[in-house]
């Protein structure tokens, strides 16, 4: 596909995803989300370097706003208001990430005296660790795309309290791992699972922070992320990464990708080799298992628009490593290919998921920014 076509429907895709959930023209009923907004924020800021249009860099500042504005705050149907940090007022306003931020599930929060249900608890709300990191990456791109440190200052306070809360100790006070999903106050537990990439996606999340925060000078008094870095980066060794999941396989191959351009130690290298391995080899799994041939009722559209925008970095991955995930480059454009049409008239399945599955496509067509840490990648 040109270049040109893909910033067309790309263009498309986020026009209509930015009029549908109250972002542009701005709305009091926002449809905020944090998975979709932290690829939506980079899409905009892809799409006013492509097109010189202000308007597109505006949507994602005004995006990162709204974010917080929601997402900072206690839902409406929860008996707690104001900032989720607990912070007052103007305070808030100027620390909005301090307390981290929601999810933005239909559902309110597990009640601590509901039992656990498995299926429901994926309505509900709370925070998620692997979205944080997304949001994080965001904020990131913005403050390089601006020259804006206010967004780094935010992104630091994000990781502080990401860490401080997700963090599951042990009886001698110990990390041994992050908990996937945490109440909105992040002082408890809503399941007691481990994400399976979580420590890795958050070791070179912070690292992406602490690497923008060197290149840009902060204002006042933020949190150093030392700490957290090094630990998390102690419960990557001798992990096993590989999965059959193709939202999974990609999230290994962005972490690669920016790992790449953050190398420069030793460790840093063998792990960038570990998870190259470790994406061929799951990659290969998942090629095997045909999934890609099932009906697309039996397929969910933004898992794999996951891989392929994973796959689109493997040039860069390939600079690094002398591996052979360029072979698999071909597959991005094929899984694009399938759904297009599915995203040009849209089923009831389709239509469940549209604003992800449309945020997400755009990523797919124009990745540049979104696998960056400093400038566009040159794909």
């Amino acid at each position: 596909m040109r270049s040109e076509d893909a910033t067309a429907i790309a263009a498309r895709l986020m026009s209509a995803f930015a009029s549908r959930t109250g972002l542009y023209p701005a709305s009091k009923k926002q449809q905020r989300y944090l998975w979709t907004d932290a690829f939506a924020v980079c899409n905009f800021l892809e799409l006013s370097a492509r097109t010189g249009e202000e308007l597109y860099r505006r949507c994602a500042t005004d995006l990162i706003d709204q974010v917080h504005q929601v997402l900072g705050r206690y839902r409406a149907d929860d008996v707690r208001q104001g900032w989720i940090s607990g912070l007052d007022g103007e305070i808030g306003q100027r620390h909005p990430t301090k307390g981290g931020l929601r999810i933005g599930k239909p559902l309110r929060e597990r009640q601590l005296d509901e039992p656990i249900d498995e299926r429901l608890e994926w309505d509900r709300d709370g925070q998620y660790f692997h979205y944080l990191t997304k949001w994080m990456h965001a904020l990131c791109r913005a403050a390089f795309v601006t020259s804006d440190p206010t967004y780094v200052a935010q992104a630091l306070e994000l990781g502080a309290a990401a860490f401080e809360g997700f963090v599951h100790r042990s009886a001698s006070g110990d990390v041994v791992g992050i908990y996937w999903k945490m109440s909105t106050d992040l002082s408890r537990p809503l399941t007691y699972a481990m994400g399976l990439h979580d420590t890795l996606d958050g070791f070179i999340t912070l690292r992406e922070v602490q690497h923008v925060s060197s290149k840009m000078q902060t204002k006042g008094e933020v949190p150093d992320l030392t700490f957290a870095i090094e630990t998390l980066s102690s419960l990557c060794r001798n992990r096993d990464w590989t999965t059959t999941d193709p939202l999974g396989i990609g999230g290994l191959l962005f972490d690669a990708c920016r790992l790449s351009q953050l190398t420069g130690r030793d460790a840093d290298q063998e792990l960038l080799e570990q998870l190259t391995n470790a994406s061929e080899k799951s990659l290969r799994a998942f090629l095997t298992s045909r999934s890609l041939r099932r009906s697309s009722s039996q397929r969910l559209a933004f898992r794999e628009f996951g891989l392929a925008i994973g796959l689109m970095a493997a040039p860069m991955i390939v600079d690094r490593t002398r591996g052979r995930t360029d072979q698999y480059r071909s597959l991005a454009d094929q899984i694009v290919d399938a759904w297009l049409p599915l995203a040009r008239s849209p089923d009831e399945l389709w239509q469940a998921n549209r604003d992800i599955n449309d945020v997400m496509l755009a990523t797919s067509l124009t990745p540049e920014t979104f696998l960056s840490v400093d400038e566009r990648a040159p794909f």
